[in-house]
């Protein structure tokens, strides 16, 4: 029994840190990681200062979805809507 449940949590960190690698590759071939990175602030803040800026906050994934989609107070993103509510939901998880 514990062997399975270990080899079930494996399973899953090994699911998500793929989809975190497939995050930040959608990042970088969308353009964002020209202005940020996920730690450090470079021309814009860092994905970790964006997400602690919006924690908690229920409209931060629709409102930021819009904003980075739009190319208001930021550059429009080369993502379709889908990729953009993935890059900004990963984001928002950091």
């Amino acid at each position: 029994m514990k062997a399975l449940i270990f080899a079930t949590l494996v399973a899953c960190g090994l699911a998500l840190s793929g989809q975190a690698a497939a995050q930040a590759d959608l990042a970088k071939s969308a353009g964002c990681m020209n202005c940020h990175d996920a730690a450090t602030k470079k021309v814009g803040p860092s994905f970790k200062d964006i997400a602690a800026k919006y924690k908690g906050k229920a409209d931060a994934p629709a409102m930021l979805a819009a904003k980075v989609s739009g190319g208001k107070d930021h550059p429009q993103v080369k993502a379709s809507p889908e990729d953009v509510t993935k890059l900004v939901n990963w984001i928002l998880g950091m």
